[in-house]
């Protein structure tokens, strides 16, 4: 080092005031950030957790099972029940007859349709003959007369169907071989009911008018038509239209195959005359009566 520098350096000490001592070391302070106290002030106010260590899933499940049904809720979960159930077996029942007609053959399916046909065609004929009876009583000149005619044609109809009075006309006999006595009421009921559908206007079975209020019923190993006992073969002669009555025996799924399943033979003959001549004794309702003034 030069003297000048020397020189300068104790004139610098001279200048600088005299050394002040370094203060004692303070105390070590914990500074808190200012997250860490919002997060201390909002610690009291959370609520603990009922479940620690669980996921969301299994505390979902924990609070729903076991279930905790009301009176009210129970009674809602059994009425669903019954119309779910109900629905169920409408659509059962619904398939099997659509798989009953997806089985059948084409001519099968044209029949049918052509038996629809035959009976929307039945009750258009029938409803032009009311408007027919209407107009006339509205423009004949004798309307007593005229009112007279219509009212005995009407009781003679009405006899047929009631069985008082014997008809002929063309129709069926159908005839029903049970060898193996497998026949029972309810098979032959449904027959009856087929041919009334397809426009059977007079029923007799073995010797029995058939009309409104007939019952069948098995007995003994035989069949009970209103009391009466009738066996194997059960022959049927029906009045009405033979190509409707018919065809409507032999659908698919219908009465010939039914009774075919239970191993009797079923014959069907048309014919442009039955007879049906059993009578039926009129019977005066004990409580009803004509509200017609």
């Amino acid at each position: 080092m030069s003297d000048h520098d020397e020189q300068s350096a104790d004139r610098l000490r001279k200048e600088l005031p005299d050394e002040v001592p370094p203060a004692p070391p303070a105390e070590p302070r914990a500074v808190k950030a200012p997250a860490a106290d919002a997060a201390a002030e909002e610690q009291p106010e959370r609520r603990s957790d009922p479940a620690p260590g669980l996921t969301g899933r299994q505390r979902l499940f924990k609070g729903l099972w076991p279930p905790r049904l009301t009176r009210a809720q129970l009674i809602v979960a059994l009425l669903l029940f019954g119309l779910g159930f109900g629905l169920a077996v409408q659509v059962a029942s619904n398939s099997d007859s659509d798989d009953a007609l997806r089985g059948a053959r084409q001519e099968d399916l044209v029949r049918i349709l052509d038996e629809l046909d035959d009976r929307t065609q039945r009750l258009e004929d029938e409803k032009q003959g009311l408007e027919k009876q209407r107009d006339e009583l509205e423009n004949s000149s004798d309307q007593a007369e005229e009112a007279r005619k219509q009212t005995l044609e009407k009781e003679r109809q009405l006899g047929v169907l009631a069985g008082t009075v014997a008809a002929q006309g063309p129709g069926i006999t159908v005839t029903i071989e049970d060898t193996k006595g497998a026949v029972e009421a309810d098979m032959l009921l449904d027959a009856i009911q087929e041919l009334r559908a397809a426009g059977a206007e007079a029923i007799q079975v073995n010797g029995v008018r058939v009309v409104a209020g007939t019952y069948l019923a098995d007995s003994d190993e035989t069949v009970s038509v209103d009391g009466n006992k009738i066996k194997a073969p059960y022959r049927f002669q029906v009045i009405g239209k033979p190509q409707d009555l018919e065809p409507a025996l032999n659908i698919p799924g219908g009465v010939v195959q039914t009774l075919e399943k239970e191993q009797a033979t079923v014959t069907v003959e048309r014919s442009s005359k039955i007879v049906v001549d059993a009578l039926r004794a009129v019977k005066r309702p004990d409580y009803a009566r004509s509200s017609s003034q």
